[in-house]
């Protein structure tokens, strides 16, 4: 009987259970209404919820009364939630349907994609996107770079392949004052050691560039001085695309570049080949193969990955040799290389994977893996300024009956072989979080680097270049620690500070194996250890007027090579250090209307004077560098771009933009430099290849029949070849006045309407057909590229 009565109230339970109970029945589909086989759909508020079946249906039943908060999500889909209100009996159908999930690519950015970060920046940046450097149409990325205030970028080689950036009247050669990263990745041979920029990233395949001059470099390293600029390639796209760009112009000029990429649920990749080459390009002659892919993969909802490789491949007649003062007078070898057999062969391999742990909304972690190997062989042949009769000559190039006038080159070769390794890991936490009512966001990271570098030098003749005596043989190492913490103090919605401090660790060791043609036994090992301290606010105003500030240490290991001299012999040369400071401010208080304004004082108590042949040294064995002194750097920059159609309604899009900057850079205290027989003390001298004024405007108009015109003016003031300040140029020609000079640039580009993903373009440089000086680095006289007229198309689909 008892039985019964239990029977009966368990029926009676499940009976009023079943009668309250409704269901939820629909189907989770794509936007192509393909079947999401595998999502899930749940309700929150209760541990309820369906797997997706293969047709892309679903049923949740048993639910009691009530409100709920329904969400469907899959890997690599956008999440869907509604909520929902359930009565008696109710069942509820719905059609799902999930948007594809564009996965960012996990990779380090100074500021990031969206314009709006760069007010939260404490200090001064900039950011230029992939609109900027299609409408510049660069032969060299330099021609990018002058679009932003403070940057003073010097040609080489008239094409780019080697950048020299400058900043704030910092020393130009090889960028060794600024850190240079691809993708947040450091990319110089060695970035503590040989921080040059040997291999410089192409432009062409750049979607856009990122510059931090102020106190938010503080988060990156090892230099910290002359700012971070960071290259940004593309990243997988959301559809299926193919890109093909290609320019050809003079000298056998082509820039040839195919892509493709795709996203998928939870993958993307992308891969981009470009071939640059020239047979008479100004003075160079080259060939250019540059691959690189992009992985990317969501493991699930906090975890994605992202997988970078790439290869370079450069072969050119490079040279350091340029013009004497006299050859340079007479106005007839600007484009006659000098040097023809000298080569230069680099090879690059790098890779990098990056994971991304979305811990919760408010804590990622961040990990970066990355190495690189770097192979830089250049062989160059051996010659004098002056005639000298006990030597034999196979070549004069020039007039040898005008003092100067010639380059006598004899029949041996120095071969400058170079390889490099690199290794680092970087983990990086990012934390969001309150603490007595004031919003805080926190970086933290630390970095082990690992380097090492290989040197020879052989001596060989012009007939076999590549192969001779075995002169010099060294292998350099380094090992590097850097920790670093950022925390920015939101006091309110419109005012933060933020302090931060960055470690700096560095043993490097010195293995000399031969020199001047003897065996030897040489090493030393040294450290050096630097506290790097920063801070910078922002304070918006009103809307549209940020005032931004900050003052930070500058740092930059010595090179190793410099440091250990080659009889093993440590010159105790500090690290470079300086006291940065800056106050600027962004506006836009009228939409149209942009206005960045920022002064600047650098105060170096120590620069370290390079004596490299690439810096106009003597590069021997034995030369050492010695503790420059004190220096100072304080000027104004200013960039302005007005977008006259968001002023007044019209169908053509203008653009007008202009950055200006002012650099007064001295010798801030008495140092000497020797001069022939006499010691000149150059304090109050302008620091070599600082120029005062620089000054780029540019002019964009888009119009409504498919036609764009891009305008680009850029004057450089007049600079110094030497610390001496010469007016007047020495024979050999590498120490004098740089003039100014005035580059005018144009570009036409037409976008056919029948097919809208093509465009056709005509573009000239240097359209005035200026004759200037560049550079008297690394041994005589560069000479600007003249007009230069190109052609292209770009075809997305």
């Amino acid at each position: 009987m008892k039985i019964t009565y239990i029977l009966l109230f368990l029926a009676f339970i499940f009976h009023n259970v079943y009668a309250q109970s409704a269901a939820i029945n629909g189907t989770v589909k794509d936007k192509n209404e393909k079947p999401l086989e595998y999502a899930n759909v749940y309700l929150l508020e209760v541990d309820m919820g369906s797997g997706v079946k293969q047709d892309g249906s679903f049923r949740i039943e048993g639910i009691p009364n009530g409100t709920y908060t329904l969400r469907a999500s899959m890997i690599g889909y956008n999440s869907f939630t509604k909520i929902i209100s359930l009565e008696e009996d109710q069942v509820i159908q719905l059609e799902i349907v999930l948007q594809e999930k564009v996965i960012e690519m996990p990779q380090i950015e100074l500021i990031g994609k969206r314009p709006q970060k760069l007010d939260r920046v404490p200090g001064s940046a900039a950011v230029l996107n992939k609109s900027h450097i299609e409408n510049t149409a660069p032969i060299s990325g330099n021609e990018v770079f002058r679009k932003i205030a403070g940057v003073h970028a010097v040609e080489e080689d008239n094409v780019g392949l080697r950048a020299n950036i400058g900043i704030r009247g910092l020393d130009p050669s090889r960028s060794r004052s600024v850190l240079v990263l691809e993708d947040g990745i450091p990319v110089a041979l060695a970035p503590y050691g040989e921080p040059e920029m040997y291999y410089t990233p192409s432009m062409d395949r750049m979607t856009g560039i990122e510059l931090v001059k102020g106190s938010g470099s503080i988060l990156f390293g090892p230099q910290t001085f002359g700012g971070v600029l960071n290259y940004l390639t593309a990243d997988p796209p959301a559809l299926p695309t193919t890109s093909l760009n290609i320019r050809g112009g003079e000298g056998g000029f082509l820039v040839g570049q195919i892509g493709y990429g795709t996203s998928s649920a939870n993958t993307g990749f992308n891969a981009t080949y470009l071939r640059k080459q020239g047979n008479n390009v100004g003075l160079l002659n080259y060939r250019i193969n540059d691959l690189t892919s992009k992985i990317k993969f969501m493991l699930n909802e906090k975890s994605v990955i992202g997988i970078k490789l790439s290869v370079y491949d450069e072969t050119s007649n490079s040279t350091y040799v340029g013009l004497s003062q006299a050859m340079y007078d007479e106005g007839i070898y600007d484009f006659t290389h000098p040097s023809p057999d000298d080569r230069l062969d680099i090879r690059r391999y790098s890779g990098s994977i990056t994971h991304d742990f979305f811990i919760n909304d408010n804590i990622t972690l961040r990990t970066t893996a990355f190495g690189y190997t770097t192979t830089r062989n250049w062989s160059r042949q051996d010659f004098d300024n002056v005639f000298n009769p006990d030597r034999e000559y196979v070549r004069i190039v020039g007039n040898p009956d005008i003092e100067g006038g010639a380059l006598y080159f004899r029949d041996g070769t120095g071969n400058r072989n170079r390889s490099f390794e690199v290794a680092g890991i970087e983990p990086r936490l990012s934390v969001n979080y309150e603490l007595g009512g004031i919003k805080n966001e926190l970086d933290f990271g630390v970095r082990y680097l690992y380097e090492r570098a290989f040197e020879q030098r052989v001596n060989g003749n012009v007939l076999s270049p590549f192969s001779g005596d075995l002169i010099e043989d060294e292998i350099r190492t380094g090992r590097a620690f850097s920790s670093y913490l950022q925390n920015a103090f939101n006091i309110t919605d419109n005012f933060s500070i933020t302090p931060g401090l960055r470690l700096e660790y560095f043993e490097y060791t010195r293995d000399i194996k031969r020199i001047s043609g003897k065996n030897v036994e040489i090493m030393n090992t040294d450290t050096v250890t630097e506290l790097i301290p920063g801070i910078g606010f922002n304070y918006r105003v009103l809307n549209g007027i940020v005032i931004y500030g900050g003052i930070h240490r500058g740092y930059g290991p010595p090179r190793v090579k410099d440091a250990i001299s080659t009889e093993g012999i440590s010159e105790e040369l500090q690290a470079e250090k300086s006291w940065n400071y800056e106050l600027g401010t962004r506006s836009q208080l009228i939409k149209g209307i942009d206005i960045e304004l920022t002064g600047f004082f650098m105060d170096f108590s120590n620069q370290i004077i390079p004596v490299s042949e690439s810096a106009g040294g003597t590069g021997k064995p034995g030369a050492t560098l010695t503790n420059g002194g004190a220096t100072r750097h304080f000027g104004l920059e200013t960039s302005f771009t007005l977008k006259l159609h968001e002023l007044f309604r019209s169908d053509y899009g203008v653009i007008f933009s202009n950055n200006a900057t002012f650099v007064n850079a001295e010798f801030s205290v008495d140092r000497f430099v020797k001069n022939g027989n006499e010691t000149v003390n150059v304090k109050g001298n302008k620091v070599p290849y600082a120029p005062e004024i620089l000054v780029t405007s540019g002019l964009l108009i888009k119009t409504p029949f498919n036609f764009d015109l891009s305008l680009s003016a850029t004057y450089i003031g007049k600079q110094y070849g030497d610390a001496l300040n010469r007016e007047t140029g020495t024979l050999n020609g590498r120490e004098g006045p740089i003039p100014s000079y005035f580059i005018f640039d144009a570009r036409l580009s037409y976008r056919l309407p029948s097919f809208e993903n093509m465009a056709l373009s005509l573009s000239v440089k240097n359209l005035l057909d200026e004759r200037y000086i560049v550079s008297r680095r690394p041994q005589g006289i560069r000479v600007g590229l003249p007009r230069f007229i190109t052609m292209g198309i770009d075809l997305e689909i």
